[in-house]
């Protein structure tokens, strides 16, 4: 099981052959979580294979007793879990993709709160209704579970609020719309303040990516005005972004600052110790004549810095807290082994193939690191939601097209950026983020949209021990799932 937190007990982070080997059916393990400075909406899930479709909840940290939100106290705190729904079994979704080495098989129906709403008639009696008081405002805890998908939210008629998002607050950010990655949670306020009736909640997917398939459907919850009046027979639906609308994303999404207040300061590094370039693509493997399902006839596969990771036979905190040899390398690339034009449309069909690795970057206590993800248009190319566990990272900067070393951190937020841990590397572009490495361990790096994970857009950071008691990773637990 994996908390999208800062969490400080890497025994305890959750990620099968990165902190720990599975869970055995009937088997158990206590997972010990210690929070930092998180408050707001988080969420946990299962991180074995693509179970977290159905094995994920919502965790909510309230603020301190005495304090206060940094914003009028809501009338009332609703969650709003979208999820990603097959009329298959993920498992076998999951295996006869590692099996054909193609692309799984797109979802069904995307959800809110477990229900795909009124434009499925076996779930129209069920869809999630939110009532509400007229002139009230409403916090909505929303929450991204899907495992494929971006999406784009938004209420018929109604504006919101951002005020927060992957457990950290934000400066106030009223619009039309939401959008909203993977592994991601957004805190918005909805305030109650148009004609009574009855209004569409609806989601649905973001996807730029040329000739990649996606879940073309749209979910629905209502929201549903308490009293007496004559609802409209028909509702309108919301006016959602087009599905491959790249700059409303990007816009929503560098549109974001950190509260960055008295209560609530920022501490960006400034002063950067290790600088990292990791160049993120799909691509493929060749397959004996031709054989697998990925494009003309390879098997799908991305990377970071052209390596492939794969899964180690034990979990990489085990063999090193445990001095254990042979089970990862400790010399992942600062940099790509190429460089060359990342976003170019026709690019020689060498570089669609990575390395297989299983390797680590090693971070000594209290490295200030500045880390640029790009995107390629290898394969297609593809948005990714790159999610780093065991910190929070400032979001500086992000564009489209190549990385500019020279001229684009001259535009860096170093003021109040948002504080996350889950950022979308936009469809031929990049993003850049700092993080202050002050918590020992080993942490996973890797793609939210859960296909990419699987296919190797991963890779795990090192950070050793400190001085101090507090600086030192954590004796493993008694009940560690066995290998």
């Amino acid at each position: 099981m994996k908390i999208l937190a800062y969490i400080t007990n890497s025994w305890s982070d959750g990620p099968e052959y990165i902190t720990q080997c599975p869970i055995q059916p009937g088997g158990r393990f206590r997972q010990k979580i210690i929070f930092s400075s998180e408050e707001g909406t988080l969420w946990w899930h299962a991180h074995s294979e693509w179970w977290r479709a159905t094995v994920h909840g919502a965790i909510i940290i309230h603020p301190k007793k005495g304090t206060k939100y940094p914003f009028p106290l809501p009338h009332a705190e609703v969650p709003i879990i979208f999820g990603e729904w097959w009329k298959q079994d993920i498992l076998a979704i999951y295996d006869e993709t590692i099996f054909t080495g193609g692309a799984p098989n797109v979802s069904d129906a995307f959800t809110i709160n477990g229900q795909p709403g009124v434009l499925y008639p076996c779930s129209k009696p069920d869809t999630f209704k939110l009532k509400v008081d007229h002139g009230k405002t409403y916090l909505l805890r929303l929450i991204n579970s899907a495992v494929m998908d971006i999406l784009f939210f938004a209420i018929a008629k109604h504006n919101v609020t951002v005020v927060g998002t992957d457990g950290s607050y934000t400066k106030p950010l009223d619009s039309s719309y939401v959008t909203i990655s993977p592994g991601q949670t957004i805190d918005v306020l909805l305030k109650a303040n148009q004609k009574s009736d009855h209004y569409y909640m609806a989601a649905r997917a973001y996807s730029a990516a040329p000739g990649v398939a996606y879940d073309n459907t749209t979910t629905t919850a209502i929201l549903e005005y308490n009293g007496n009046y004559t609802p409209s027979s028909s509702p309108s639906l919301p006016n959602l972004p087009y599905f491959n609308n790249t700059n409303a994303s990007v816009s929503f999404t560098s549109s974001l600052r950190s509260l960055a207040d008295k209560n609530h300061p920022v501490s960006v590094p400034i002063n950067i110790t290790k600088r990292l370039f990791f160049v993120i693509s799909v691509n493929t493997f060749p397959c004996p004549n031709n054989s697998c399902a990925g494009p003309n006839g390879t098997r799908l596969a991305t990377s970071v810095n052209n390596i492939s990771f794969v899964n180690p036979y034990i979990d990489i905190l085990q063999a090193y807290y445990g001095h254990i040899n042979g089970v990862f390398g400790t010399n992942f690339p600062d940099f790509p082994p190429y460089l060359f034009n990342f976003t170019a449309e026709d690019l020689p069909l060498y570089l669609e193939t990575p390395r297989h690795g299983t390797k680590v970057k090693i971070l000594k206590y209290n490295t200030t690191v500045e880390l640029v993800f790009q995107g390629t248009t290898l394969v297609g190319g593809n948005d990714h939601p790159m999610h780093l566990h065991g910190f929070s990272f400032y979001v500086v900067g992000m564009g489209l097209g190549n990385f500019d070393k020279d001229k684009d951190p001259l535009g860096y937020n170093l003021v109040d950026p948002p504080l996350m841990n889950t950022i979308d590397v936009p469809l031929d572009g990049w993003t850049a983020i700092r993080f202050t490495a002050n918590n020992p361990g080993v942490w996973f790096m890797h793609c939210h949209f859960d296909r990419h994970m699987t296919w190797g857009m991963d890779m795990a950071f090192v950070v050793k021990n400190g001085k101090g008691r507090k600086a030192h990773i954590l004796p493993p637990p008694p009940d560690m799932p066995p290998c």
